[in-house]
């Protein structure tokens, strides 16, 4: 009976070996690759994007509609706004402005720069023109004048009007302009120029008597030719400064005497209504908000998620390779 030590013995001496053909024509089918099924262990993943994906989208756009129909009974915070705009405009078009004291404009004895503003509102646009027509008849028979004028007609006629009328006369154009419709908005602005048309006269004293003193030494004084020079140049722009200081004074009376008022006559629908949007295009934008809401979110959750999957595709990609490597190594031996 033979010993275990000699059985071995004897199985390692009687080891077959392989065929120097056989081995070399396993180490050919081992180095030639099957070429491997395109993303095999892809398939399921891929099923479930395509599922999941048009899913997810389709889940998206339904809740973007729900959402969108029921906030649509809901004004917008854009709609809110223009209602407050437009609530405002017309609380501010449905009365008179605070009403401004002119019963002492024209009997001042300064020096005063008056102009109104005034709005009314008339009924239709041929009211429209028959106030600018009685707007300028009443400026001609106060003694003033039309500096401008401009009047459009249509379904919302507006008329815009400048006149200048004396000073002494301006409450009564302003009680009458106010009477040509429903006032909506009246500003009366005085500006004080005697303060001004002050310095303006204490200079022409004081340019005047320069004047007057250079002009006697010329008449009674013997000067030399350069004296004589100075003196008249000096006199040459005293005469200069003279006229502008005059023609200031002038335009600053002017200024005083008449008051410039500016009418604008408006019908209603001048002020506009805010137009309200449909349901439907309510729930179109309400939509449009949900979607870009969700895609904002999504956006999001894959800047969170790239790293973790860029992590998950590296190890996937060492574990392949280690394991080629070991295919590799293990028919090598």
């Amino acid at each position: 009976m033979t010993s275990s030590p000699d059985l071995i013995h004897e199985l390692r001496a009687s080891r077959p070996s392989a065929p120097l053909e056989l081995r070399a024509r396993v180490r050919g089918i081992a180095s030639a690759k099957p070429a491997p099924e395109a993303w095999p262990r892809w398939r399921p993943v891929r099923r479930t994007m395509l599922v999941a994906v048009p899913a997810a989208a389709a889940l998206a756009f339904a809740t973007a509609g729900v959402l969108g129909l029921a906030r649509s009974d809901s004004p917008s915070s854009v709609l809110l706004a223009e209602r407050e705009k437009a609530e405002s405009t017309e609380a501010a078009a449905g009365q008179l402005a605070p009403a401004q004291d002119t019963s002492t404009l024209g009997a001042q004895d300064r020096a005063q720069r008056v102009s109104a503003t005034l709005t009314v509102e008339v009924s239709d646009s041929d009211a429209v023109s028959r106030a600018a027509q009685d707007a300028l008849d009443l400026t001609r028979s106060l003694g003033g004048f039309v500096v401008s004028s401009s009047v459009a007609t249509g379904e919302e006629g507006q008329a815009s009007i400048t006149v200048r009328v004396p000073v002494a006369k301006v409450q009564e154009a302003i009680t009458g302009l106010s009477g040509l419709g429903r006032i909506v908005s009246q500003q009366v602005t005085i500006d004080d120029l005697q303060q001004t048309l002050d310095e303006l006269e204490r200079r022409e004293a004081s340019v005047r008597s320069q004047i007057a003193r250079i002009r006697a030494r010329l008449q009674t004084e013997t000067l030399d030719a350069q004296t004589e020079a100075v003196l008249r140049a000096r006199l040459q722009t005293l005469r200069a400064e003279l006229t502008e200081l005059r023609a200031g004074i002038s335009s600053t009376e002017a200024e005083a005497r008449m008051s410039t008022i500016q009418l604008t006559v408006v019908t209603p629908g001048a002020f506009g209504a805010v137009a309200q949007p449909s349901r439907i295009d309510r729930a179109i934008d309400e939509a449009l908000n949900v979607l870009a809401w969700e895609g904002v979110i999504a956006l999001g959750v894959l800047i969170v998620l790239t790293p973790f999957a860029l992590l998950a595709a590296a190890a996937w990609l060492g574990r392949r390779l280690y394991r080629r490597h070991e295919d590799e190594r293990l028919l090598a031996t």
